[in-house]
């Protein structure tokens, strides 16, 4: 691979975007993308509702890992090097589609994070906190708001900082990741010399419909992110040359740290006890027993001695890890956002770079807000549950994030065809096809989550929810379906805010 000139821009792009670009600072290396994508993709707050599906997880897990992971890297390789501009997907939708397209796509991808930051991820946080430094008792009120405001704000500001400072944070998630996860799986054999483990016959992977209908949206979730460093892209030092090579190191690194503790969550714990929130928690808890500690007769894990000094640090690695996944999600989809507003798809005023630390300070604080009052209002709706807070925001999560890439993937045969002549330092193969697979995976992990089962059996029993009845069919879709509708009509009124920009650059 070799770097050539960067891709031409469109003739109507506004003086907006030439005097915010001249902001940034170039801090974006090599390692620094792979450490970035690391805690992109790899995400420890899935992993537990993963291996609640039990074996047959494990399959599809791999399974989509061949479909869906690598080609997605792939095709994002190539766009990331062919098109590195600041904004990313933002820039390779609306080059693509147009800047309404690329406005609703792009504030579907933004809204995504804040929402995940204050729910899910915050809440993951303080699982991890009850369970090895509160003798496993939920926090009461005021302790929950300082312990998860403490942690949604320290991930703004890591955003707002100069992007070398703030990159410290993604690079203490990796390392954390592979010291957790390593940890965990070295411990998990120690284990199951000492204790055994639980047995799996082949019919138990066999893969299902059902199975794959439960799995497809989360997994998909997990295995998406390649073209996050893209949002930084001015910011990157050599991103013709990079891009790809940390696209496919991050690749076979994810899928390993994923497979492993999956696997060994299933190995040590009944699939009856495994929880979406607190399932790795509880398998790090059980095994580290092994360093000092018992399992009752109930199930229930004692930490003791060196086992409760490990477990400490275990937990503590999680809440650094499950921080980092937000902190770089924020740091991406924030400067998407920010790119956007001096383009002309969203309000000018969040469209401004700090001079003072070259990051989309305006847009990092709005993130912040929003996580905020979604952490308040999800934790006051679900009377203190953090089950149903945790579920119930990753459900959202979810369904935004795979929406947006209905605009990414097909936008690579579309600029192949539109930018015939751009330098592309690599060149994914069968374009059309890949990208026309991708998306027709993500259009139906989309419709599967709004209406699971449709097609076979429109939320019969083995495809509704958890607490679900078939009866509440038109409630679930309601619920899921009215908040995306109502992101697509505010990404709308963006575009609609960011016509004065447009209309100075001569563009409707």
């Amino acid at each position: 691979m070799t770097a050539g000139p960067l891709a031409p821009e469109p003739v109507d792009t506004p003086t907006a975007a030439q005097a915010e670009r001249r902001k940034l600072r170039k801090h974006f290396g090599r390692f620094d993308i792979l450490f970035f994508l690391l805690c992109t993709i790899v995400g420890v707050d899935t992993i537990g509702v993963v291996a609640g599906k039990g074996a047959e997880a494990f399959t599809w897990l791999i399974v989509l890992a061949v479909v869906f992971f690598v080609p997605s890297a792939l095709l994002i390789a190539e766009l990331g090097a062919a098109f590195p501009d600041e904004g990313g997907p933002y820039i390779w939708t609306s080059r693509a589609f147009g800047r309404l397209a690329g406005a609703v796509n792009n504030f579907l991808y933004w809204i995504t994070n804040p929402v995940w930051l204050g729910g899910t991820l915050a809440v993951s946080a303080v699982t991890a906190y009850t369970t090895f430094f509160n003798g496993g008792k939920d926090l009461g009120t005021p302790a929950f708001y300082a312990f998860t405001l403490v942690f949604v704000w320290v991930g703004v500001l890591a955003a707002i900082l100069s992007f070398d400072i703030g990159k410290w944070i993604p690079t203490i998630g990796a390392w954390s990741r592979f010291l957790l996860l390593g940890l965990f799986t070295v411990t998990v054999v120690v284990y199951g010399v000492q204790h055994g483990l639980h047995g799996f016959g082949m019919s138990d992977f066999s893969p299902t419909y059902a199975g794959f209908v439960g799995l497809v949206p989360v997994l998909m979730f997990n295995y998406v992110g390649f073209e996050l460093p893209n949002t930084a892209g001015d910011e990157m030092t050599n991103p013709q040359r990079d891009v790809p090579y940390g696209i496919f190191r991050s690749a076979v690194l994810s899928v390993l740290l994923y497979a492993l503790p999956v696997l060994g969550i299933l190995l040590v714990l009944p699939v009856k006890a495994i929880t979406g929130l607190g399932g790795f928690v509880d398998a790090i808890r059980q095994v580290f027993t092994v360093y000092g500690g018992h399992v009752g007769a109930d199930g229930t894990a004692t930490l003791t001695g060196a086992g409760s000094v490990l477990g400490d640090l275990a937990a503590i690695m999680f809440i650094l890890t499950v921080l980092s996944s937000g902190v770089t999600w924020i740091m991406g989809s924030d400067r998407a956002l920010a790119v956007s507003g001096y383009d002309g798809a969203a309000p000018r005023f969040l469209g401004v770079i700090s001079s003072r630390f070259g990051t989309p300070v305006r847009v990092n604080v709005l993130s912040g807000l929003v996580s905020t009052v979604v952490l308040v209002l999800a934790h006051e709706l679900t009377n203190g549950s953090a089950a149903k807070l945790f579920g119930a925001v990753l459900g959202l999560a979810v369904s935004t994030t795979l929406v947006s890439y209905l605009g990414i993937f097909p936008a690579l045969p579309v600029l192949r065809r539109k930018y015939p002549d751009t330098p592309r330092p690599y060149r994914t193969p069968l374009p059309r096809v890949i990208g026309t697979v991708l998306t027709l995976l993500i259009l139906f992990a989309s419709v599967q989550l709004v209406a699971p089962g449709l097609g076979d059996h429109w939320f019969g029993a083995g495809y509704a929810p958890d607490g679900w009845s078939h009866a509440e069919r038109g409630k679930y879709l309601a619920t899921e379906l009215v908040p995306l509708v109502g992101f697509m009509l505010l990404g709308v009124v963006f575009w609609a805010l960011g016509s004065p920009t447009r209309r100075a650059a001569g563009h409707r």
